[in-house]
């Protein structure tokens, strides 16, 4: 895997017909660097180990690192093409076990593979299908930012955790878009954004996205929370999220259930961002939504700097779940819902879903 110096402002997935170009999102704000990947396991390795990251950003890539697969293979044996697709979706699929997104861009494109009757057919309609999830992504986080930013007033003050903005997306993000929108709109959200503990991701991303965008932004750690909705004013919660269950309770970075309990507390609504994308309607609660564990070192160091003892045990999960009972409501492209209001738009995705 090769590095590639190069900027090209915050698009973090870009398609090259024989690699990726992907912004390398663990060495941000420090620095902008774009690594080619031009193999289906540097796919898998830059998904594993968060150089992209965010679950339509995830599923975008994951798409992409399917088609470049297919450009590469050289045979004109269907039938064997298909049987090694599989494979190689199945292979891409465990790179990162929360987030929906992930399997749900890989069918979309292997399914074209599937309908195909010959292997330039599948080559071409793959590559149609990942760039149409990545235009329809797009699209999506204007949309929801619209929705979004219907919830909020000029000059309110605003939570967020973790990083659900533009380099986490196609464009404009999940949570992070209605801001964007707001300075569309002239408006002066002040945005509080929690550092997102062990990665640092609402630390170095966020608040890295927002001052790009002249957007104000104050950075807390995630311990501050709830001292600042009380002494701040904090009109709103929102949140972006990797998994919706069937009954609207949420996965998202760990730390989102804390706020949303402290937000509850302090009568403060609580908004979760979520693409349809996100929806996963075989998955009947949250409580059914594995939950990723990650490596000891993320919380015993920060960089190369090991802040505990050696010995120290850890326990690192990279998600929690949220009750649908702490959610005011769940943003998404086609509107505004309610978590226990979610069956019309449950029948049109088992719909979407069928055909």
């Amino acid at each position: 895997m090769t590095v590639v110096e190069q900027k090209v402002g915050v698009v973090s997935v870009i398609y090259k017909k024989d690699h990726i170009s992907l912004l390398d999102q663990r060495l941000l704000p420090q620095k902008m660097e774009y690594v080619q990947l031009s193999t289906l396991q540097d796919v898998w390795h830059a998904i594993s180990r968060l150089q992209v990251r965010g679950a339509p950003a995830i599923g975008i890539a994951a798409a992409f690192g399917l088609v470049i697969w297919a450009n590469d293979w050289k045979s004109s044996d269907f039938p064997s093409f298909l049987d090694s697709l599989r494979g190689a979706k199945s292979q891409l699929a465990s790179s990162r076990p929360t987030a929906i997104n992930l399997k749900w861009a890989l069918d979309r494109v292997a399914n074209q593979a599937e309908k195909s009757s010959s292997v330039s057919e599948a080559k071409l309609a793959m590559e149609t299908e990942a760039l149409k999830i990545q235009a329809e992504d797009e699209a999506t986080c204007r949309k929801i930012g619209e929705y979004g930013l219907a919830l909020f007033a000029d000059e309110q003050n605003i939570m967020t955790i973790c990083n659900a903005g533009s380099i986490a997306t196609a464009r404009y993000g999940t949570a992070l878009a209605p801001f964007y929108l707001s300075k569309e709109k002239g408006w002066n959200l002040h945005i509080y954004a929690c550092e997102t503990r062990p990665l640092l991701q609402g630390a170095r991303l966020t608040t890295w996205e927002l001052q790009q965008a002249d957007i104000d932004v104050t950075l807390i750690t995630d311990s501050m929370a709830a001292h600042t909705m009380q002494t701040k004013g904090i009109d709103a919660v929102i949140v972006g999220c990797d998994r919706v269950a069937r009954n609207g309770d949420i996965a998202n970075k760990i730390g989102t259930f804390g706020l949303a309990i402290q937000a509850k507390a302090l009568n403060i609504p609580f908004y979760v961002a979520a693409p349809l994308s996100t929806f996963d309607i075989d998955t009947a609660t949250g409580k059914d939504i594995p939950i990723e564990e990650r490596s000891d070192e993320e919380v015993t160091c920060i960089g190369n700097a090991q802040l505990a003892p050696l010995s120290t045990k850890v326990f690192n999960p990279a998600f929690d779940v949220t009750p649908a009972d702490y959610i005011t409501a769940i943003v998404t492209e086609q509107g505004i819902f309610t978590p226990n209001n979610l069956d019309k738009l449950i029948e049109q995705i088992t719909k979407e879903t069928v055909s």
